[in-house]
């Protein structure tokens, strides 16, 4: 059997499916793996038939996509693995939804989603979360769920013996209603000045629409060795979001050996460990996110156990090299299930 040789036709949306798979075709090159990815412009979404489908390379043997990707652009002379990475069909995401994106959910990506997922040989999501959701907004069975993860090696943490002072929260994310950024301004009004929030600014620059204390300071737009070096200077990360499909946002910071300040809600409870890696308050609690956080400053010697018990669950679970091997054992059991496939050109 011929080992997979793997074409990524994606949308470019800016946005953590493209990390996604970037990271994933450069894990299977650096295992020897021929990898490709093609990406089309945003409007192949919601205008496909202004783009011409691009032809598969004719070494593929397997296309990987996301489950958003119009059924225009999906090769019919290669098997399809369609991962999902949210489900925004999910009933609990209505109430964070403008009535335009409701509709366009409703009349428009589920309709092509679902067309997208029947075509697909193999599914998977990225959290139990995200395939429990899609199982019941689309009657499937079957989901393989394959996490998402993080180099542990290039994200790591540094030597340190005590918090900062002020204690430092860190929160990087977009700035939206799901994500419960509402709630850093009323949380680090309480806190007060023995905290301080570093924070990412939107790449839309909504988060300026938020009033903040003067104890909250915007790094920017952050990527590489200096979004790092953020996570390893900071002594938390604050994470109220109110849905995630898995964010890389808590794995990297794990990685950094941060402890998570998250809401108990959605997939988070599949990444964090209340009480051991961080601590899961309740929806929408603002006082028990300021809580947490003064527990954390409070006593030094949970925050560095929580340190290194994130470190070894990001490491333990959610390292890159996992993922990468359960996408290759997947591509390898579809080939398999497939009598006389083979290169196309060999």
């Amino acid at each position: 059997m011929n080992p997979p040789a793997v074409w990524f036709p994606a949308v470019r949306s800016e946005s953590g499916t493209d990390i996604f798979t970037e990271r994933l075709c450069a894990g299977l090159r650096d295992r020897g793996i021929r990898a490709e990815i093609t990406w089309l412009p945003l409007r192949a979404e919601y205008l496909p038939w202004s783009l011409r489908p691009p032809g598969p390379p004719e070494w593929a043997n397997v296309a990987h996509v996301n489950s958003w990707l119009h059924p225009r652009f999906l090769p019919r002379n290669l098997p399809i693995v369609s991962t999902l990475h949210a489900c925004v069909h999910d009933p609990a995401l209505s109430p964070y939804k403008r009535l335009a994106q409701r509709v366009y959910h409703s009349a428009w990506i589920k309709r092509l989603e679902a067309a997208n997922l029947c075509r697909a040989k193999r599914i998977t999501a990225v959290s139990r979360y995200t395939a429990r959701a899609a199982e019941a907004a689309f009657g499937l069975q079957g989901i393989e769920i394959i996490h998402n993860g993080v180099d542990t090696d290039r994200f790591h943490p540094t030597e340190r013996q005590a918090p900062n002072r002020p204690f430092r929260l860190l929160y990087v994310g977009n700035w939206n209603a799901r994500k419960g950024v509402d709630l850093l301004g009323p949380v680090m009004q309480a806190l007060g000045d023995d905290f301080e929030l570093a924070y990412t600014a939107d790449r839309n620059g909504v988060h300026e629409h938020y009033p903040l204390p003067p104890n909250c300071r915007n790094l920017g737009r952050l990527s590489g060795d200096i979004l790092i070096a953020a996570y390893q200077q900071a002594d938390a990360l604050i994470f109220p979001s109110r849905l995630e499909g898995l964010p890389l946002t808590v794995l990297e910071a794990m990685a950094c050996g941060l402890p998570v300040v998250a809401a108990d809600t959605s997939s988070l409870s599949e990444v964090v460990e209340d009480g051991a890696t961080g601590v899961l308050c309740p929806l929408d609690d603002q006082g028990a996110f300021s809580e947490a956080a003064r527990t954390l400053r409070d006593n030094p010697l949970v925050w560095q156990q929580m340190r290194q018990a994130s470190r070894l669950r990001a490491v333990t679970l959610f390292e890159e090299g996992l993922q990468i091997q359960h996408f290759l054992d997947l591509y390898g059991a579809l080939l398999d299930s497939i009598p006389g496939l083979r290169h196309l050109n060999s």
